[in-house]
């Protein structure tokens, strides 16, 4: 479950404003951006896109670097497939999902478990665009450089457990999320870049197809 977790995320570090945050600077007035934000992200309709995984946990000085492959096709649609250092496959579809490792698969329902319902919630909603109004999160946006932050710290009880912060880096020239930060109450974090991204693409039914 712990990998399922990981994988969901959606989707994503948390600094106090200044400290945390170097290079970027509050935006105060940021409810245009949030309707840009939306706008841009209801013109995808699929994304392709690498990844690569860094994994920070606080009782070990070595980080943990994983790669892989990133597809997402409207409206509930995701392959997220792991190819270094081991193997591992999860699709989302609808409520569906598909559980791949080296072992074993695993087929179950969003619907029979909250939490993993919540997870996939945030990791659908970061890629279409409601992230940033969730009621299960207050939000902050910051601007600098060539990106806007968005933190999201929760307020939802049992995303509470899971994160202290989640935070959203969006590219400025497009308005697509280019990273995604989690912060763990335990001082583990997780970095998820997505490279090489490609929007619009014609995505095959059997990518997302559980097998």
């Amino acid at each position: 479950m712990r990998k399922v977790l990981l994988a969901c995320g959606i989707f994503l570090v948390s600094y106090s404003v200044q400290a945390q945050h170097p290079g970027y600077d509050l935006l105060k007035d940021d409810a245009a951006f949030k309707t840009q934000f939306k706008e841009a992200s209801q013109k995808i309709n699929s994304i392709r896109s690498d990844f690569v995984q860094e994994k920070n946990l606080s009782l070990l000085d070595d980080r943990i670097i994983s790669k892989g492959k990133f597809w997402f096709r409207k409206e509930n649609a995701v392959r997220m497939e792991y190819t270094s250092p081991f193997l591992y496959l999860m699709i989302v579809n609808g409520t569906d999902v598909y559980i791949r490792d080296s072992k074993k698969e695993n087929r179950l329902s969003s619907r029979s478990n909250k939490l993993f319902q919540q997870i996939n919630r945030i990791m659908i909603d970061c890629v279409n665009g409601n992230a940033l109004e969730s009621k299960d999160f207050t939000v902050k946006i910051f601007t600098g450089g060539d990106g806007f932050l968005a933190e999201l710290t929760p307020v939802e009880k049992a995303l509470k457990t899971m994160f202290r912060n989640v935070n959203i880096i969006i590219d400025k020239k497009d308005l697509s999320v280019s990273r995604v930060e989690m912060h763990e109450p335990s001082g583990d974090n997780t970095i998820i870049r997505f490279v090489n991204r490609e929007m619009n693409v014609n995505l095959s039914d059997a990518l997302f197809a559980a097998r």
